[in-house]
């Protein structure tokens, strides 16, 4: 028997360092909620959790960019209802003033109620932006050109993404009305032949602007659908992170009453291995 060395002592304490440290990492686990607080708790599993987490986070930021998105196109289409409502207006003023039972001055004020209702139609063209990006023309300036093709990101690559339709014009020139603008504008020598001249135009006119709704439309389906998909990605790619990341208490909390039990174990051991040095003592008496 020997007392300057308790072999017994120091293996029970090195057992019970190590379930201390267990214990511990078992509690933070529990009180953390997730399985992997930092890298040793699974190197692989986090680098895995880590690169999802970057996925769901990337796709969550794709749906708000197809929100904000189908917003500047619920603007545009909203916008260009307005100016088909005003093209319906304006044709049915020409109608009326290409009848022979209209009067040269009745054909005068009709001009003048068509001459601004074109100056609307620009100025809606002008006025239409969403963040101060213009939908129906280039820029600010009266009778601008055609409006740039807008790309949404729509996913986590560059290739991910949803573009609109490029040179919307939805003002008097981009709707070829330049001839009929200069006609009602001097109004005193507005004609029934002019006015009849100018159904085709706004017929055409209306075409164009309807066509223009029309693929605005079909951009604002797309946008839909791509964030339906994103939606479903998201969650399951959520649920992926959350089996590696995430914590299952049932079995941590075994695992804790087990560790807090042998840590017990361990203590008692070590008085245990003391009270043998003591015994010692009785070979002296």
């Amino acid at each position: 028997m020997r007392i300057n060395t308790n072999i017994s002592s120091l293996t029970a304490q090195e057992s019970n360092t190590q379930i201390n440290t267990n214990l511990r990492n078992s509690l933070e686990k529990l009180s953390s909620g997730l399985r992997i607080n930092k890298a040793s708790d699974d190197a692989s599993g986090l680098a895995i959790a880590d690169k999802l987490r970057t996925q769901a986070s990337s796709i969550a930021q794709s749906i708000s960019n197809g929100n904000s998105a189908i917003s500047l196109l619920q603007i545009a289409d909203k916008a260009m209802a307005e100016q088909s409502n005003i093209l319906d207006i304006v044709k049915q003023k020409l109608i009326q003033a290409a009848t022979a039972t209209t009067s040269s001055a009745g054909r005068t004020a009709i001009s003048k109620d068509i001459n601004k209702l074109l100056d609307q139609l620009n100025n809606i063209a002008v006025q239409t932006n969403y963040n101060g990006i213009q939908l129906l023309q280039k820029d600010t300036t009266q009778n601008a050109s055609g409006s740039v093709q807008l790309t949404f990101q729509m996913g986590e690559t560059a290739a991910n993404t949803i573009t609109s339709s490029s040179g919307v014009r939805a003002n008097v020139s981009g709707l070829s009305l330049s001839s009929l603008k200069t006609n009602v504008t001097n109004s005193t020598t507005f004609t029934a032949s002019q006015a009849t001249s100018a159904l085709i135009q706004i017929d055409t006119a209306l075409d164009k602007l309807n066509e223009w709704r029309s693929d605005f439309g079909s951009t604002q389906n797309q946008l839909e659908a791509a964030i339906r998909n994103l939606s479903t990605q998201q969650t399951n790619i959520k649920a992926a992170e959350s089996v590696i990341r995430d914590v299952d208490y049932a079995a941590e909390s075994a695992n804790f009453n087990k560790q807090n039990i042998v840590s017990q174990a361990g203590t008692f051991a070590m008085s245990q291995a003391n009270q043998v040095q003591q015994n010692i003592l009785r070979l002296l008496q």
